[in-house]
């Protein structure tokens, strides 16, 4: 009995178990959609956005270009990873063909599957091997994790996998003294910002802690951050020279935010609009965008933008309310929308966003409590990378890259208060949150 206990708690705690799982759970919702949508669909329609477009252009030699269909010369909306990763794939499998669109698909379910493992070695650090265990199972079943990989032909899944590993690393590099490790965590970084710039809110915060935590040592305290930091810029370097060379103006990631601002500030919120039919179309954008180029179509987005947050001040506060909910739960009026759905699977996402979301939250509250070592680090994911949403426009696709550490905090939280109800064991017990890692 015995014997048998201990085989169902390795398997439990098997990071290799859970992520063959998750894996297996992305492939049989992308098998079940294969099945229900049409090839012809599959093979366009998930590409049909500035991804898929840029990728379009490279694999037809015109370079990094024409994010909205149309040859429209240079862009930087985007930046490089992604795309080139996407346009290889075109070059493979052919541009907007069934087979490039499954080899798509197939890189994003094996990055969200591979999430699992920093997960749960982060976790294990943060708070125990039993909340390790629990969030690396909680990702592996996440319906958020399982439907993202398919739908979205984007870097959400990668970016994902690229937070969990930036919290690990930057949890292991506490109690590294080898410049080489802080150089690999400034290329991690630098590869990261090309990959998704949004991350970027929390590069200053993580370095400034570790920096922090290390404040004792004499020799090399600045001189590490430093180099770390200083790599991380060389990886941007020649994209920002590129889009210097090609634009005239100084744009180190992207060049898109005056868009996603106006996309959330824009007269189609304001009820009392003189324009009753104010809306905006993706025809529409795509034309002024080809008439005006990219520089003076973001130009005027952000004069827009800036002219209508000025003159709807009250509304500015109730949009931003929208957004952060948009952001956690999936939707602006997530009740209302709760009951009217007819979709189980709807319902238990919803249901699933906020769950973690209060998780989280409990989680953080629980890790500062217990004077954890790692709450900083943690909460700065949930806490900043979200700010840039609450002020343009949000989606639960642009909360996926941080529900990594949403799913870690909140599986810290139902693991601690297990073991402030007396129900705790061996599985979630790890560091002692106080003990210092140097």
């Amino acid at each position: 009995m015995k014997f048998e206990k201990r085989k169902a708690l390795a398997a439990a705690t098997s990071v290799w178990l859970i992520m063959a799982v998750a894996f297996v759970c992305r492939v049989g919702y992308a098998w079940q959609q294969v099945r229900e949508i049409s090839p012809r669909a599959l093979a366009s329609v998930p590409f049909e956005q500035e991804t898929g477009n840029i990728a379009m252009a490279l694999a037809a030699g015109r370079g990094y270009s024409s994010p909205m269909r149309r040859d429209t010369g240079p862009t930087a909306m985007l930046p490089p990873v992604y795309p080139l990763l996407v346009a290889g794939i075109f070059c493979l499998f052919g541009v907007f063909t069934l087979h490039a669109f499954y080899a798509a698909a197939a890189l994003n379910i094996i990055f969200s599957s591979a999430t699992c493992v920093p997960i749960y070695f982060a976790g294990r650090r943060i708070a125990g091997v039993g909340a390790a265990s629990l969030a690396a199972w909680l990702w592996a079943l996440l319906p958020n994790a399982i439907v993202i990989p398919f739908q979205w032909i984007w870097d959400t899944s990668l970016s994902a996998l690229l937070a969990a590993i930036i919290l690990w690393a930057t949890i292991a590099l506490v109690e590294s003294r080898r410049m080489r490790d802080w150089c690999e965590y400034g290329l991690l970084w630098g590869f990261t910002l090309m990959t998704n710039p949004a991350l970027g809110a929390a590069l200053p915060f993580l370095l400034g802690w570790v920096t922090y935590r290390q404040r004792h040592e004499l020799q090399g305290r600045f001189a590490r951050p430093a180099a770390a930091l200083g790599f991380a810029i060389l990886c941007c370097v020649p994209w920002t020279v590129r889009n210097y060379l090609e634009f005239h103006r100084f744009i180190p990631l992207r060049s898109n935010f005056s868009f996603e601002l106006w996309q959330g500030n824009n007269e189609v919120f304001d009820d009392k609009s003189p324009n009753i039919n104010a809306r905006m179309t993706r025809y529409e954008q795509e034309r002024r965008f080809a008439q005006l180029g990219e520089t003076e179509f973001m130009k005027e987005k952000w004069t827009l933008a800036i002219a209508f947050i000025r003159t709807h001040k009250r509304l500015e506060m109730r949009l931003f309310r929208w957004r952060f909910t948009a952001f956690w739960l999936g939707s602006f009026h997530p009740i209302q929308d709760f009951a009217k759905t007819d979709s189980a699977w709807i319902r238990v996402i919803f249901a699933v966003n906020l769950l973690t979301a209060i998780g989280s939250a409990i989680g953080i509250a629980i890790l500062w409590r217990s004077r954890n070592l790692y709450v900083f680090p943690t909460a700065v994911f949930v806490v900043f990378v979200p700010l840039v949403y609450y002020v343009t426009h949000a989606s639960l696709r642009y909360r996926h890259p941080i529900d990594p550490i949403v799913l870690i905090l909140t599986a810290a939280a139902v693991t601690g208060a297990s073991r402030r109800a007396g129900c705790g064991s061996t599985l979630g017990k790890g560091r002692k949150p106080t003990q210092p890692p140097l």
